[in-house]
Formats: C-alpha cells, sequence, structure tokens
C-alpha cells in the first residue's frame, strides 16, 4: 500500500511539474507574439492613401455583406469574391511588390506575403467566414419551414383520411 501511495505522490508530483513548465512556456510564450504584433503594426504608415482605400474597401464589403444577408444568391457571389481574392493573394503580393514605387512609401510586400495576408486575406476570410454563419442559419431556418409545412401537411391528411 505504501508503495502505491509512493508511486502516487511521485506521478502528481510529475503531472505539476509539468503544469507548472506549460504554463511558464504559455506565458512568455504569448509576450513574443504580442512584441512582433506591435512592431508590425507600428512599421506601417497608417496614413497612405492606398492603404486607406484598403481599409475602406474591406469595411464597405463587411457593411454591403451585413446588409444583404437576407439575399442568399448575392452573398455566395459575395462569398466566392472573397475566396477568390485570397487565392489570387499570392499573385497581387507578386504584382505590388514588383511595382511598390508608384503607389506606397515602403515595400511592405515580402516574397512570403506576410503584409498582404494580414490586411488582405485576412478581413477576406472574415467576411467570408460571416457569411458562412449566414448562410447554415439561413438553411437551419428553412429547414424548419420545411419540416412545419411537412408536419402539417400530415396533420391535413390524417384529418382527410378520419372523415
Amino acid at each position: 500500500m505504501e508503495e502505491l501511495r509512493s508511486a502516487m505522490e511521485e506521478h502528481m508530483d510529475q503531472m505539476a511539474d509539468l503544469v507548472h513548465k506549460l504554463s511558464a512556456e504559455l506565458r512568455s510564450g504569448l509576450r513574443p507574439a504580442y512584441e512582433n504584433f506591435i512592431g508590425f503594426f507600428h512599421a506601417i504608415d497608417w496614413k497612405e492613401p492606398w492603404l486607406l482605400g484598403l481599409l475602406g474597401f474591406h469595411f464597405l464589403l463587411l457593411l454591403t455583406t451585413i446588409t444583404s444577408r437576407k439575399n442568399l444568391n448575392f452573398q455566395m457571389f459575395l462569398f466566392l469574391l472573397a475566396l477568390a481574392g485570397v487565392y489570387l493573394a499570392e499573385r497581387l503580393n507578386n504584382l505590388l511588390g514588383k511595382n511598390w514605387k508608384s503607389f506606397a512609401g515602403q515595400n511592405y510586400f515580402d516574397p512570403n506575403g506576410l503584409f498582404l495576408s494580414v490586411l488582405w486575406s485576412g478581413p477576406l476570410l472574415f467576411i467570408a467566414i460571416i457569411i458562412l454563419i449566414n448562410t447554415l442559419f439561413s438553411l437551419c431556418h428553412l429547414i424548419v419551414r420545411w419540416k412545419r409545412a411537412e408536419l402539417r401537411h400530415r396533420a391535413r391528411l390524417s384529418r382527410n383520411k378520419q372523415e
């Protein structure tokens, strides 16, 4: 019995040590990510006209997505448009990287495409997720309407059979 207690205490000590190490890594792991984000944010000149235009484009697209939430066909068009924009992001990054001097104060377009992924693809994916969630809610509502109609139809059939 003493051996079992000793083994349990040893196991608990190991688990506590693992939890302590994991929490220490998580705490130190978020600080570099935060510092990288702040550095990224401060490295961008947010007053450049093309960046303001890009942010305005994303805002208008989000507003259009929200206002057209009842029109599923238009929502699917916006969904495909957003996904096409994400698909073409690599080509867009290459094109903008070659011609950045004509519209930007500095070259934001690295070969890995981080800048364009954050400021172009990220918002487009966010809008696509909003459209997807809206479509799922609409489909659930449609299924409920269909099931209610089916139940009403069955009730009418059973009343007609009884008469």
